[in-house]
């Protein structure tokens, strides 16, 4: 199954992370199929950097965000867009 999820990058206590589509059987910081996007949360204001096309795109082929990444997605509104563009149907079951 894909995952869009988290993979961290940065130092000791200055962590970014990046949003990608990867196997579920991979680890956390192994190999990915595509970055989707980053996110920022010790600057301020918190960064995130989302392909959007991406995401829906890897949705509608069946990947599962983590919780994590669907707070995210929701937040930044592409949740709702990818609710609209496919008639109300939900790929996972809402939080």
């Amino acid at each position: 199954m894909v995952k869009i999820r988290l993979t961290r990058f940065g130092t000791n206590k200055k962590p970014f992370y990046r949003i990608i589509a990867t196997d579920s059987r991979a680890p956390r910081d192994g190999r990915f199929l595509e970055i989707l996007g980053f996110y920022s949360p010790r600057s301020n204001p918190i960064v995130v950097n989302l392909k959007s096309e991406r995401i829906i795109s890897w949705i509608k082929k069946g990947a599962q965000p983590t919780e994590t990444v669907l707070s995210l997605l929701k937040k930044e509104g592409i949740w709702q867009k990818n609710k609209e563009k496919s008639g109300g149907i939900v790929y996972r079951e809402e939080m």
